[in-house]
């Protein structure tokens, strides 16, 4: 799906915030990005969203180089009430990339309005933005980014505006959305937690520039759940490996989280 090769950026003012990075993303996986804060996660999303050009190092996407925007990717921000438009309604907010689809207007919002009840707001279509709560715009959010139809999905610390009861909801939600679309979602937290909770596989990244400093999967149940889940010994072993290699330690050769998968 994603491979990405020697991947290096330097910004004009001379700082390196990524140098030599590699990583693969295979097809459907949910992969959690987490490193010290400043450490260059938002620069190697935007690298791979074709919004910044490498220094150095080559980023494919379904074996097509990476030159500009990629036609199949979507991206959530964290910042919802920026990303969406106040004067559209919610359902003209989802159905509006669809035009570069080229889609007809009357398929953009059957579109539409089929996301919106993906992400539990099938009745909110006619309302504005300005008129939901914070979690249910960055729904909107996530459902005008599957309205699209990505195989790519990139999520920038995507809750990190909201309050902890709504991120555990939209943290389901994202599970739910990745376990009956398949599509493949990087997402970058600074929540150590979340990234457990929710992915495949979770990447930690060293200080800045960037580089893989370790590659830990997630050896959870596929089924999920807030309470149970982050009780067991697995999630707490792995959460505590993840936050030890965060502040910078080594990864302990054979410390792999305890088997499961994700089926």
């Amino acid at each position: 799906m994603l491979q990405i090769t020697g991947l290096t950026h330097s910004y004009a003012d001379g700082h390196r915030a990524i140098d030599g990075l590699d990583l693969t993303v295979p097809d459907g996986q949910l992969l959690s990005i987490v490193g010290p804060s400043g450490c260059g996660k938002s620069t190697l999303l935007r690298c791979i969203a074709g919004l910044l050009r490498p220094t150095s190092g080559t980023l494919t996407l379904n074996g097509s180089p990476i030159n500009g925007v990629p036609d199949d990717l979507a991206v959530v921000f964290q910042d919802y009430s920026r990303s969406l438009f106040p004067w559209l309604t919610v359902r003209d907010n989802v159905a509006l990339p669809l035009r570069r689809r080229g889609m007809a207007r009357k398929e953009r919002r059957t579109a539409a309005q089929e996301a919106l009840a993906s992400v539990g707001l099938p009745d909110a279509g006619r309302k504005y933005p300005w008129q939901l709560s914070g979690g249910m715009q960055q729904r909107v959010s996530i459902a005008r980014a599957l309205a699209y139809r990505p195989s790519l999905l990139l999520m920038d610390e995507p809750f990190g505006s909201v309050d902890a009861q709504t991120r555990e909801d939209l943290e389901d939600l994202v599970l739910q959305v990745h376990r009956t679309q398949k599509i493949t979602i990087l997402l970058v937290t600074h929540d150590i937690d979340e990234s457990v909770y929710v992915g495949d596989r979770v990447v930690v990244l060293n200080r800045s520039p960037a580089r893989v400093h370790a590659d830990l999967p997630v050896g959870l149940p596929s089924g999920r759940d807030q309470i149970e889940t982050r009780g067991m010994p697995q999630f707490v072993q792995l959460r505590a490996e993840v936050g030890r290699l965060v502040r910078g330690g080594a990864k302990v050769p054979g410390a792999a989280p305890a088997s499961g998968g994700r089926g």
